[in-house]
């Protein structure tokens, strides 16, 4: 899989500068660039049906080299009750600084709000330091479940987000993509969770 843009919405005080915070980027840009599809394979390839891909499967080889990177995977940090729950953080590492957080965008886009706002409220309230939050480009959006979180649709409130004032911290949004395109290649299952198809 590729990156096809990084955008730092908050980049703010000394921690962008850390060796944490350099770390956990590295260790995210490598984990999304191994994630291939089909499992196993060293490229993402997706059948290019409009969208006739399910979603939650394409982050589990991320998931599983960031736990062998060391990440704490399905663990919560200590935050404030109502801020985030149990199976909010798909990863999370402990740094010196403070708690850093991964989450892989897998729920429309409403969960994608909620998931900004949340890494938001906690970067806010210092109970996290740095957040990153992967999520499909409008490309790839295309062959995956209607109304999946995308980079187009949360784009327009970028303004309001880098608006909040944190004072020491770092969110970043990196936007992924397939490496190509195969009508013969499996394609992705989809799960149910309620009535979205994921």
């Amino acid at each position: 899989m590729k990156i096809t843009e990084t955008r730092d919405l908050i980049c703010n005080g000394a921690f962008h500068k850390t060796r944490s915070w350099r770390r956990a980027c590295a260790d995210t840009n490598a984990a999304i660039s191994s994630t291939g599809w089909p499992h196993g394979s060293r490229k993402f390839v997706i059948q290019p049906i409009v969208h006739g891909n399910g979603v939650v499967p394409i982050k589990l080889p991320c998931i599983k080299e960031l736990r062998r990177r060391h990440w704490k995977v399905e663990h919560l940090p200590e935050i404030d009750p109502g801020i985030l729950a149990s199976g909010d953080l798909d990863a999370v590492l402990e740094t010196p600084e403070g708690w850093i957080a991964f989450e892989w965008e897998t729920g429309n886009i409403s969960s994608s709000h909620r998931a900004l706002n949340k890494l938001l409220l906690a970067l806010y309230q210092g109970r996290l330091k740095g957040g990153i939050l992967a999520v499909p480009s409008a490309r790839l959006y295309r062959f995956l479940t209607d109304r999946v979180g995308n980079i187009t649709e949360l784009r327009p409130y970028f303004p309001l987000w880098q608006a909040i004032p944190i004072r020491n911290g770092c969110l970043r949004i990196v936007v992924v993509e397939q490496d190509s395109e195969n009508l013969r290649v499996t394609k992705i299952p989809k799960g149910t969770d309620g009535r979205a198809r994921k």
